[in-house]
Parts: C-alpha cells; structure tokens; sequence
C-alpha cells in the first residue's frame, strides 16, 4: 500500500478520534481506513492505536509517530499547493512599499512594462521613507536599500548602487573643500531625518577604517530629492546613492567631496514575508525587477 495514504489515514484516526469520521473525512469506507492503518502498524511492527469499543487513541509510540506523519503530510500537501501555484497565471491586487526617491525616479517609469505583460495584476505603490511593517499594514512587498535589519523577511537582490559625499561648487566657494574625513566637523551636513542611527554616517577611511560622522547641519529631511536640491543650491554636503545626484554631477552641479575616500557599495532588495512559498504575484513583480535592474552594476546608477 501506499505510505503517504497509510499515514493520512492514521493521522486522520488521531485527529477524527475514530475510524468513522476518518472514514467521512477522507471519503473512503471504514474498512478502507482499518486496512491502511493494520497495514502501517505491520510494517512497522508496532502498535499505534489504543482500540476499545467507545474510542480509540493513539499509543505512546502512535503519538510519537503522529508528530512526524503529520509534518510529513503538511509538507506533502505544501508540495502539491506550491506546483499548483507556480501554474496559477499571477492575479490580484500587488501593495508594494518603496522609498519615496527610488520609487519616483526608478520603479514608476518602468511600471507600465510590467502591468502590460501582467494585466490581471493591480499595483498599489505605496512611497514613502520608513520601514513599514508588511504583514500588520497589509504589504506584500517592499524595496528596501542598504543594510537590512535583522528579521524574519525573506530577501532577493535586485542590484547595487553607490553612495558618496557631494557638494556643490557654490558651497565650496563660500566654506572651502573638507580634505579629510575629520574635516566634516567643520562643515555644514544635510541628513536623512527618518535615518534610525539618527544624523550619524558610517564612511569608511582610505586605510579601510570604518568611521563614524556626528556633524549636525542645518537641514535635516526626510526625501532624498529634497537633500539633494538642498545640496545643489549650496546649504550643505550630502551623502547620497549615486541614483539620486548622478544627474547633477553629470551636469557639474554637484561634485565629490572627498575624492580619496573609497565608493560605498548599497545593495538594493525586494522583500516579503517569510513563508516556504511566494505568492504567485510576488513572484513575478521580483523577477520583473531582477530583468530589469540585474545588468546595472553599483556605478551605472
């Protein structure tokens, strides 16, 4: 006999307290249910099951094996849904949350490509510059960039980006250029205010130091763009992904301030909620994401 429909049966015995509900349970006689439980107690040489004329339970040894067969048969049963999902075509309603400046300037423009090739999805895109909590707010997914915290999310890398100092000329004219690291405490900085470590940047030295930079600055906001427009107008050096000021470097209005110090690398992630399988729409908006961003390397941004 078959040893996945023996355990089922045992299992179901346990569960149903009785042959006959296991029996309506799994839609097969109860004489069926008896011959696949003698047979798996034969096999196994064992007794399972306490059988009186008023009920029947589970021996110490069933128990035992109870614990195990019903893992075995959950996994078996999320075997069957994962196939069964992975053939299902991607539906329904995608709640993304994304970081207000990547959101604009890098997953908008490539949106309509994807609801094109998936026309039965629905994307609410949700922008804004903190870490939402996917499961209580009703998220599917986020974009997250840099170091993730420790969690239970489950993660895949989209790509990476770079991060460094800049200022405009404007602002060097008026304050002079910082040569070195411990020059920024003389300086003016502009900071992320939604950062959890507070006005505090982590810049690794020429020697491969890693430092710490307390500086406060006169502005501090919660928008990349708005750090940035800040920058180029003179209020102060920023410390922004290079998919945010390479424009405006391009364009001479910003530039590096430190050119000595190396490139901060940042990876860029999708994340969702832990599981042993993704949903079927999860799935798809990722590996759109991987196509689209996998070929830029941390200096193309």
């Amino acid at each position: 006999m078959d040893r996945l429909t023996e355990m089922e049966a045992f299992a179901t015995v346990v569960d149903q307290g009785g042959f006959t509900d296991a029996a309506k349970k799994m839609g097969i006689s109860k004489s069926a249910v008896s011959k696949h439980v003698s047979a798996l107690e034969a096999r196994l040489g064992a007794r399972l099951l306490n059988r009186t004329t008023r009920r029947v339970s589970p021996t110490e040894i069933g128990l035992a094996y109870y614990d195990r067969a019903r893992r075995v048969l959950n996994d078996a049963g999320e075997a069957d849904a994962l196939v069964t999902s992975m053939q299902s075509a991607p539906s329904g309603l995608l709640r993304i949350s994304v970081a207000t400046d990547f959101g604009v300037n890098h997953l908008s423009p490539i949106l309509g490509e994807f609801l094109q090739e998936y026309p039965d999805i629905n994307v609410n895109m949700v922008l804004n510059n903190r870490y939402v909590e996917l499961i209580s707010e009703g998220f599917d997914m986020a974009i997250r960039i840099g170091d993730l915290e420790d969690s239970t999310l489950r993660a895949r890398k989209l790509t990476e980006t770079t991060r460094r100092m800049i200022a405009s000329p404007r602002y060097f004219q008026k304050y002079g250029r910082p040569m070195r690291i411990d020059d920024l405490n003389e300086h003016k900085l502009l900071h992320y205010s939604s950062q959890s470590n507070g006005n505090v940047w982590k810049v690794t030295a020429p020697s491969g130091e890693r430092r710490q930079v307390r500086t406060a600055g006169g502005l501090s906001v919660n928008d990349g763009q708005s750090l940035l427009n800040a920058c180029v107008a003179g209020l102060g050096i920023a410390y922004l992904p290079s998919f945010l000021y390479a424009d405006a470097m391009a364009k001479g209005l910003v530039e590096d301030v430190i050119p000595d110090l190396p490139l901060e690398t940042q990876g860029i992630y999708a994340v969702y909620p832990p599981g042993r399988f993704t949903q079927p729409k999860v799935r798809a908006f990722i590996d759109f994401l991987v196509d689209a961003f996998g070929d830029k390397g941390p200096t193309d941004w």
